[in-house]
């Protein structure tokens, strides 16, 4: 049985967090909700923290967060020990994070992807596989650089 997905947003990311939900619903994907659950002002930090706790500690299998731009939470999430975050804005780049980088949180902004974009996006990252081979030795040297 999957794991949920984690989802996260500030206020900025609030909207899109919301249609890629819809979107999950429809294809009967299974998710936590982390918030925020408005538009009132939060900080990405506080919505980053709890979503990639729960894809660390294995409760949620894969994150996906939201912000304006996608990249402050994208920030925010690389802190986090075994977290891998891209910040993603087309279709090629969110595949080849998972193949080769093995990412295992996908940041959008907002203000940069549609709402369109974004679930196919989501599409992508969530049914594509990681390569192993050659790449599991880099995403090794990357995971070791993290204190």
């Amino acid at each position: 049985m999957a794991k949920p997905i984690a989802l996260a947003a500030d206020h900025g990311g609030f909207e899109l967090k919301e249609a890629v939900k819809a979107h999950l619903d429809e294809l009967g994907l299974e998710y936590i909700d982390f918030g925020t659950h408005s538009t009132a002002s939060v900080d990405y930090p506080d919505m980053a923290l709890p979503a990639c706790d729960a894809v660390v500690s294995g409760q949620c299998d894969k994150a996906l967060l939201f912000c304006g731009t996608g990249v402050g939470i994208s920030m925010a999430a690389n802190k986090v020990k075994g977290i891998r975050a891209c910040c993603c804005s087309d279709s090629f780049s969110c595949e080849y994070t998972r193949r080769h980088n093995d990412a295992n949180v996908l940041a959008l902004g907002a203000g940069i992807t549609g709402p369109n974009l974004a679930k196919r996006m989501v599409e992508i990252f969530l049914s594509t596989e990681f390569e192993g081979g050659r790449h599991a030795r880099r995403v090794a040297l990357v995971d070791s650089i993290q204190p």
